[in-house]
């Protein structure tokens, strides 16, 4: 009988470390699935973050570089200046992305570089604990925000990276996605694979976000923590095209 799905040629066959129902690795998965399809396995340089996708290296066959806590898209930029013949991606959380890396995202971004952005969004602080992420939610509970988060309180609103980036003129991609539902899996592949084609075609900065479930850190059961996505979290952070 003739396989009809396997695993991708760059992804690794090996044990994984995320939390049952966490959503990175379906996300690993479509960036595999997208680097054979689009034959740049060998040019193919990813950038690892400080989180819970740190190890993200250890899945992919191509080549990886680690980074500082926030600095993914200045060693993204390093490299792909050095070397802009290869197709260079970051791969980063919320916390990575939005909090210690705001002033590399904001520039990065606005320089126009030729890069691609994968910015998985869970809403919090997963590696450390599970402590209020600048993408938290009015009155998501974490271990920093135990009542839930509460502007009044002093801390703060949901932070709109996509939104905020969209007004760059050197940002020429940005779409919201999640991996809920395979329709949203599917969604999700199109949307990180327009923008490693952009980043081919030489067209400037690309990001894709993908909001994730995370069930540990938000102690719920993973069919609930899907539900939550779709039931409050895409309230929040409407999906689709922002630019």
């Amino acid at each position: 009988m003739k396989a009809k799905f396997k695993r991708p040629r760059t992804l690794r066959d090996t044990p994984t470390h995320y939390c049952s129902g966490c959503g990175h690795g379906i996300v690993h998965r479509l960036i595999a699935e997208i680097v054979d399809e689009l034959e740049i396995r060998e040019k193919t340089i990813g950038i690892a973050p400080v989180g819970c996708a740190v190890l993200a290296y250890d899945y992919w066959d191509f080549d990886c570089s680690e980074a500082a806590h926030g600095r993914a898209l200045a060693v993204a930029t390093g490299i792909k200046r050095c070397r802009p013949d290869c197709i260079v991606f970051s791969y980063q959380g919320d916390g990575d992305l939005s909090a210690i890396g705001t002033a590399e995202t904001i520039h990065t971004a606005n320089r126009g570089e030729n890069l691609t952005c994968i910015f998985v969004n869970n809403g919090v602080y997963g590696m450390t604990g599970g402590q209020m992420a600048p993408t938290t939610l009015i009155g998501q509970k974490t271990v920093t925000t135990p009542l839930g988060r509460d502007p009044q309180r002093g801390e703060g609103y949901p932070l709109y990276i996509l939104e905020m980036l969209s007004v760059l003129k050197g940002v020429v991609y940005a779409e919201r996605v999640c991996v809920s539902t395979p329709s949203d899996v599917l969604a999700t592949k199109k949307a990180i694979k327009e923008a490693f084609i952009n980043q081919l075609e030489n067209k400037g900065f690309s990001i894709v976000e993908v909001l994730s479930p995370c069930p540990t850190i938000w102690r719920m059961k993973p069919p609930q923590a899907v539900r939550w996505i779709k039931e409050e979290m895409v309230k929040v952070f409407p999906l689709g095209r922002v630019k």
